[in-house]
């Protein structure tokens, strides 16, 4: 199947306004989120999808292709919709812009998992929590049915133990799905729920109105995104030993 990766890409944020842009290593941290999307067996095409003409300026001088979107999208999978409308292939992945350390092999993880469950519209990814996300309400935590499916997504440590002798797994999501493609217009077209407002989680929509999300497992790679400036010392240093300075 036919696949397309996109990386939404907005300069006013709140917490961080200009992230996208922010200096790691000498470059631009969408340059090294679209530089590690490139090393994909799985995706036919990369592209950055955003509002901002600045954003689009300094993307297209590394060599990104570019879409610019509409300026009053509430959401990045809303901006991912608002493109995938004209597109062709028939997944499509939304690949988070605050990840610099993001590769190839983890997006195809994300498309594999989807394809191995035919029933899901979408899928995401998870690695063994590292013991500060558990606390970390910016390290969103998951729990797994045994299909491998989410049951729900949370910022709190999930799940709790009652019993201090039970042994549980604890999973930390990795922010990347895959959607089949005509799933994402009724994504976006259904009704904010509670529990995804209680969390500020948008996954949990999915979830909410009845539908699955296939989850695939990984590991010797851990999720370290971009979300406060005190981040980019941490990510600098990974990149370093990655090879990718």
């Amino acid at each position: 199947m036919s696949a397309i990766g996109i990386i939404p890409a907005r300069f006013a944020a709140s917490r961080f306004p200009g992230k996208p842009l922010t200096p790691i290593l000498g470059r631009p941290m969408i340059q090294h989120v679209w530089e590690g999307c490139r090393s994909s067996k799985h995706l036919d095409r990369v592209l950055i999808a955003t509002d901002h003409r600045k954003i689009r300026e300094v993307c297209e001088d590394f060599g990104a292709e570019v879409i610019m979107t509409r300026d009053d999208h509430p959401t990045g999978t809303d901006r991912l919709a608002e493109v995938a409308e004209g597109l062709s292939g028939e997944i499509v992945v939304n690949i988070q812009g605050d990840e610099p350390l993001i590769q190839g092999n983890i997006i195809d993880a994300a498309i594999e998992a989807l394809l191995a469950d035919p029933e899901a519209p979408m899928a995401t990814l998870v690695h063994e929590a590292e013991g500060t996300a558990l606390a970390d309400p910016n390290r969103v935590k998951v729990v797994l049915d045994q299909r491998n499916r989410a049951l729900y997504f949370s910022r709190n440590t999930i799940p709790a133990l009652r019993d201090p002798a039970h042994r549980a797994h604890y999973w930390q999501h990795i922010g990347l799905y895959a959607y089949r493609r005509e799933f994402l217009a009724t994504f976006v077209s259904l009704p904010r729920t509670p529990y995804e407002q209680a969390e500020a989680l948008e996954q949990l929509r999915a979830l909410e109105h009845g539908y699955p999300i296939a989850v695939g497992e990984i590991s010797g790679w851990h999720s370290t995104p971009v979300d406060v400036p005190e981040d980019i010392p941490i990510v600098e240093k990974l990149l370093r030993e990655a090879g990718r300075a």
